[in-house]
């Protein structure tokens, strides 16, 4: 699927939020190129496959929660 060309406005929200998520997900980078590279080519599953799967939520979270964080509506006290 093609994008949509994008306003300079959009692109430049866009440009910010990767740079807020590639900085909140340092560690969890980290950690899953630490076990890619200790797990043997012949066994890629298993304990390795569980570890990545949770990383890969990790990381998504932390995008979901960057993203809500730079919204207008976002609010850092509770209501």
């Amino acid at each position: 699927m093609a994008a949509a060309p994008r306003s300079p406005e959009k692109s430049a929200d866009v440009q910010a939020l990767a740079r807020a998520i590639r900085q909140a997900i340092e560690a969890e980078t980290e950690d899953l190129a630490a076990t890619l590279l200790a797990t043997s080519a012949t066994h890629p599953f298993g304990a390795t496959e569980f570890k990545v799967r949770e990383l890969a939520h990790k990381i998504a979270a932390k995008a979901i929660e960057q993203h809500l964080a730079q919204k207008k509506t976002a609010t850092r006290e509770p209501a």
